[in-house]
This record gives C-alpha cells, sequence and structure tokens, in this order.
C-alpha cells in the first residue's frame, strides 16, 4: 500500500513536504503523532491523527504515538485562546494508561515486526532537562525571527489577541521541536505528521533535526475536519464525543455518525473507516439512489461503531435505536444495559415513586395520574387506554385495572411509560 497515495484518495492529506513520499517508499520509516494528555480519554477530534497512524501501520512502517506529558503542561498556542491548566505526574500517568487502552484497539503494541507500534510520554525525556541545558542545547539553535515568523505566533501576538502570548507558550514550539530531534536520535524516527494547525511546530522539528544532527526528516499533516454547515466536528450540545464508554455512551456514539448529513458521511466514511475505494464508491452510488434509506450513515457509524467499542456495542446500540423509534420489543428493552437505557431516554419526563409502595402493588390508573403526573387526569388516561394508546416498557396496556409492582421494574429500577408513539415518560424507583 503506498501511504500517501491512501490519504490522498481519503481526503487526508493536507500538506507533505517535498521528499517525504521518497523516504516512505525507500524504508520502513518510524513516524509520531503527538497526543494531548490533558484528559483520559480521546474524543473523535483525535481520530483523524489516530487513522494516520493505523493507515501508516498498515503500509509497513512504524507508528509512534507520543503522549505530551511535558507539553501538555505547558499549552500549544496554535489555534487556542487560552493557556491550558498544569497536571501534576499521577494524573498524566493515569491518562497516560487510558489512552494507551484505546490506542490499542487500533495500533498494534504486540507485534514482534519491525513496525510494531510505540507510545512514548516527552515528560520522560524532558523532566530532568533543566532550563540552562535546554536554552544552552536547543535555544541557540533556532533564531527567534523564525520562530516569530509562524502563523501560530503571529496570531497570539496580533490585534486579534487581548491576553498576548506568555513566554512558556512562545518556547512551545522549541520543546515539541526537541521532541522530533529526541525520537529522531533515539528512535529513528524520520517522520511527524499532525493537524493542519500543526505545520509550523512540526517543522521546526525538522529544522532542528538539520541544525543539530545534520539529518533530514520530513512533515505531513491532514486537514482540521469541519461540518457542512461549518460548525465544528465532534461538538455536540452535551460537549465533546469521546472514546470512552463512560462519558459517551456507545449508543450516543454510534446516534452521533448515524446523523452526519449526506455531505459528511461521504467524507467521513473515507476518513474514518478502513473500507476500500471500491466499496465506498458502492456506497456512495447506493446512497445517492437512495437517501431516504441513510445507507451510508448506517454503515458509517456500524464500522466506526465497532473499531472504536465492539460488535456486541454495535448491535446494542441498534436494538436501543429501535426501540426509540418505535419498532423494539419488550424483550430487547430489558436486554439494555443502564447506561444504554438512560442514553436512550436522555431528555424524557422523569418521576420518582416509592420502591417501598411499589412493591405492594399499584394501580396503572393511579400509577400514572396520581402518584406521578404522565397523564393529567384518570379520564384521559382511560381514554388512552381504550384507545389502545399506553404501553408500560413496549408492552400494550389493555386493562385499567392492571397493578404495577416492582417485576415491572427494568434494572431494578425504571418503569417507562409510553403514550401514543412518540411520547415517553420514565418513572424512577427509589
Amino acid at each position: 500500500m503506498n501511504f500517501v497515495e491512501e490519504l490522498k484518495w481519503r481526503g487526508m492529506l493536507h500538506d507533505i513536504m517535498p521528499g517525504t513520499e521518497e523516504q516512505l517508499q525507500k524504508e520502513v520509516t518510524p513516524a509520531y503523532v503527538g497526543i494531548d494528555p490533558t484528559a483520559d480519554s480521546l474524543h473523535i477530534g483525535h481520530l483523524v491523527s489516530v487513522m494516520m497512524l493505523k493507515h501508516l501501520q498498515i503500509a509497513g512502517h512504524q507508528p509512534i504515538a507520543l503522549i505530551g506529558g511535558a507539553t501538555g503542561m505547558i499549552g500549544d498556542p496554535s489555534g487556542k485562546s487560552q493557556e491550558r491548566n498544569l497536571l501534576d505526574e499521577p494524573t498524566l500517568r493515569h491518562n497516560q494508561e487510558c489512552i494507551k487502552n484505546q490506542l490499542s484497539k487500533f495500533l498494534d503494541f504486540d507485534s514482534e515486526e519491525a513496525n510494531v507500534a510505540l507510545l512514548v510520554n516527552n515528560y520522560d525525556w524532558m523532566k530532568e532537562f533543566s532550563f540552562l541545558e535546554f536554552i544552552r542545547d536547543v535555544g541557540k539553535r533556532i533564531t527567534v525571527n523564525y520562530m516569530m515568523a509562524k502563523d501560530s505566533v503571529k496570531k497570539r501576538l496580533g490585534e486579534e489577541s487581548k491576553s498576548g502570548m506568555s513566554f512558556t507558550e512562545f518556547t512551545y514550539q522549541l520543546v515539541q521541536g526537541y521532541d522530533f530531534l529526541h525520537l529522531y536520535q533515539n528512535n529513528n524516527c524520520k517522520l511527524q505528521m499532525g493537524g493542519s494547525d500543526q505545520w509550523g511546530n512540526i517543522t521546526t522539528g525538522t529544522e532542528l533535526i538539520r541544525r543539530v544532527a545534520g539529518g533530514e526528516a520530513f512533515a505531513m499533516t491532514c486537514p482540521l475536519i469541519t461540518k457542512a454547515d461549518g460548525t465544528k466536528f465532534g461538538k455536540t450540545e452535551s460537549g465533546n464525543v469521546w472514546l470512552d464508554p463512560e462519558r459517551t455512551s456507545p449508543y450516543s456514539f454510534f446516534q452521533f455518525w448515524l446523523n452526519t448529513s449526506d455531505e459528511d458521511a461521504e467524507r467521513y466514511i473515507k476518513i474514518f473507516t478502513l473500507l476500500s475505494k471500491e466499496e465506498i464508491d458502492a456506497l456512495v452510488a447506493g446512497h445517492k439512489e437512495a437517501p431516504h434509506m441513510r445507507s451510508l450513515q448506517k454503515k458509517l457509524a456500524e464500522e466506526v461503531t465497532i473499531m472504536v467499542h465492539s460488535k456486541e456495542e454495535y448491535e446494542m446500540a441498534v436494538e436501543a435505536s429501535q426501540i426509540l423509534f418505535g419498532k423494539g420489543t419488550a424483550e430487547q428493552l430489558r436486554k439494555l444495559n443502564e447506561s444504554t437505557f438512560l442514553a436512550v431516554f436522555e431528555g424524557v419526563p422523569q418521576f420518582t415513586i416509592s420502591k417501598t409502595e411499589l412493591a405492594e402493588g399499584i394501580n396503572v390508573i393511579d400509577l400514572l395520574a396520581e402518584k406521578t403526573e404522565v397523564f393529567p387526569s384518570k379520564g384521559e388516561l382511560r381514554r388512552t387506554i381504550k384507545g389502545n394508546g399506553l404501553s408500560i416498557n413496549k408492552e400494550k396496556i389493555g386493562d385499567p385495572d392492571l397493578i404495577v409492582n416492582n417485576d415491572y421494574l427494568i434494572a431494578d429500577k425504571y418503569i417507562l411509560a409510553q403514550k401514543g408513539k412518540k411520547n415517553y415518560f420514565l418513572i424512577i424507583a427509589e
């Protein structure tokens, strides 16, 4: 596989330094991507560079994931308007382990081959570096004029910046440049990859390698992913879409991809899956013939959810979607785990009742029109039952004298009432 050609047709190539493709065709080439460790999970904004590393390893080259323990303590000015918070070492190590677990779903860290993936943390070589050593060995190699010419620096020092730029942030590109030099000298790393906003920092590294080691190194970036409507990719009303199932449930993760626009789905399926060009072309053609079937979005959501979570979580997310949109059964509802159940019915009106009282049994009319306010009156509830419009836990209720007790609880805690096709209410027994 030609790595550069693969990225090109997938729309994953923005800038590439002359000679990069020739280097990759010449020999097995270690290449790295930096990952910010300020959280204990990656989010989907990280996925583009992770997929770059995955394609790199498939092409026979060595991927290196660099956890920015030291640089994460400083803050990268690229595309940012504020400095970030300092992390302590225990938090850093915890975040590193969590991130490695997630990366291992994409990269092979256990292979015996020359292109086995590596995980490194720049804190390990920066923590012993004294300030005097750094300005002597690194600082004198790059001129202030060179650093000032970078777009990321210009923006922070220009009119749009009210706060200016600290010396700490100004030196960021030197620290990142030193990472590249360190990996070049210790791991024969000759290529750094990242988002297009990182081009300035990456090329500082290639310049440092040239000046310190007299060596040649290369740079490659991918485009910053945006949505067709101009809003930020990977952000929802509730914040980032995380890879950690505790932060973003697999159901919500699946729904994010399922709800992408036709235009975005056509781009995303190239970037975030390993499907071949032929498979994608066929999917796009099929989708254009019947866009209402949303076959492109369904395949995108399937591929990414299985890759990040598992086939089982994907299947549960599909079942959960069917439940929400009226096709699910009582049996499917009871099979959902609690986090998926709550993710599906997030935002529906909630009521609480006493578990002790429920144990004794409560008439369905009293439960829904008196103990809770699912229905405003008993008369309306009776009419709904008579018209076959009430379901409890996805089962139609035709008897107004039904007694509801703890046997009706899902996950020993919830009862789902449904009025008509789309109005759901969650009753929580405490």
